[in-house]
């Protein structure tokens, strides 16, 4: 494969020799070819890619007790899960639907974290059934109820409670959750009552700390910072007679959207380990929670330009992607490198790359430098994180297909909906 320099990401999303010309290939298979099996909108990921990925990580710990738990929440599609699950991962889900999911993929329930705030006496419930390893608590209020339902099941819950250490991870509002004004967590300062109070509750078994500061993060300092009031912590909470077993860090490294330059995962952790080693902590069981580092770069969505059209201020390329596939744009005003599949030459114009969805918020990229006519194929980059995993049938339209790629194969891992996949739950009056 011969990469070009405007793609940002994995190497192995690149552009290769086709019969036709330079296409843009995921691994050994050509996007071309996949869009005209399959349709579009389509997802595809590379296994390889995040495999990849999930090595740098390995390799950071590399003689350590380190337990690596996916973040789902960045893509649960069954077949991702699977890959990670085969890979020896656990998994960190935020609902009792999640679970459902890594269970069906093949996962550990032993190798579980649950996080998230809104935690029902269901989930809960579900979850000590089902033997996962850790809640990661996020309230007091969640301390008391986690007891009563385990009580009543007759077991203890093993319970982290989320220290929110008031540290700027220096990303996106929306994606900040390790400040004083977010929702997430106990605040450093009440942590240590939290503690006393959590180990006097008959139905939890204290195993651990965690903290999870924000999501595409390209800075190593908040990292440190985070680590260094957490460590605080434990110090403090052991002086108080509660062992912590674990040290759970989160996740939240970032990916290349757009020249972004985070630390690669390895780098990043022999860093940390530094700290951890010089404060006495390094053979500490410790826990990460990476979700879009390990699947960002590694997906694509391909979408047809439908029509170009222009206008007295704006040009539009309108493609049959739209908000409701890729989310991020309209959410976070989030960045996407779009690229043709199989450029063409011809005069370069600006446009906004629209969807169909009758929303002004339904845009994909804006003043983008294209090449394009209607029938054209475009690949919207490091789409395979908090992509599928957010979308929705807005304006009755069915989700997109995926495609995972190994080598020279390609495996369609979700079937497109149909507009009666998307009512088939729903009944009328008096039938």
């Amino acid at each position: 494969m011969t990469t070009t320099a405007t793609l940002p990401g994995s190497p192995f999303i690149a552009y290769a020799a086709h019969s036709q010309g330079q296409h843009l290939h995921v691994e050994g298979v050509c996007l071309a070819d996949l869009a005209r099996e399959h349709g579009t909108p389509l997802f595809v990921y590379s296994k390889a890619a995040m495999l990849s990925a999930l090595a740098a990580y390995q390799r950071g710990f590399a003689g350590r007790k380190a337990h690596i738990c996916y973040a789902m929440k960045a893509n649960s599609s069954l077949a991702v899960l699977q890959v990670f699950a085969q890979a020896g991962c656990g998994f960190d889900i935020v609902s009792g639907g999640e679970l459902t999911r890594v269970l069906a993929a093949g996962g550990d329930p032993a190798k579980v974290i649950f996080s998230g705030v809104g935690k029902t006496r269901a989930e809960m419930q579900q979850a000590l059934n089902t033997g996962i390893g850790c809640f990661n608590v996020e309230s007091e209020a969640e301390l008391d109820v986690l007891s009563d339902v385990a009580t009543g099941l007759g077991v203890q819950a093993p319970v982290s409670l989320r220290v929110n250490p008031n540290v700027d991870a220096k990303t996106h509002p929306y994606i900040s959750t390790g400040l004083k004004g977010n929702k997430f967590g106990i605040s450093h300062e009440r942590a240590l009552q939290v503690y006393q109070h959590a180990a006097s509750l008959p139905g939890l078994k204290v195993v651990g700390i965690d903290c999870h500061i924000g999501s595409q993060i390209t800075e190593t300092a908040p990292y440190l910072d985070a680590m260094d009031r957490i460590l605080d912590l434990v110090a403090e909470v052991e002086a108080a007679g509660i062992t912590i077993h674990h040290i759970d860090f989160g996740g939240g490294l970032g990916i290349n959207y757009n020249g972004d330059k985070p630390p690669e995962a390895d780098a990043l952790w022999a860093q940390l380990l530094t700290k951890l080693d010089a404060r006495g902590y390094g053979q500490r069981q410790l826990m990460i929670e990476p979700g879009r580092s390990l699947v960002g770069n590694a997906g694509v969505c391909l979408t047809e330009v439908v029509f170009t059209k222009p206008g007295e201020q704006k040009n539009f390329c309108i493609v049959d992607a739209a908000m409701n596939d890729l989310p991020r744009p309209a959410m976070y005003e989030a960045f996407h490198q779009i690229v043709p599949v199989a450029p063409r030459a011809g005069e370069v114009v600006t446009y906004d790359v629209v969807g169909p969805v009758c929303e002004s918020g339904d845009w994909l990229g804006r003043d983008r430098q294209l090449v394009v006519q209607s029938g054209d194929v475009l690949a919207v980059l490091s789409a395979g994180a908090y992509c599928m995993s957010m979308a929705s049938n807005y304006n009755t339209r069915g989700r997109a297909a995926e495609v995972l790629v190994d080598g020279d194969k390609a495996h369609l891992i979700r079937q497109r909906e149909s507009a009666f996949d998307t009512f088939a739950l729903e009944q009328l009056i008096g039938v």
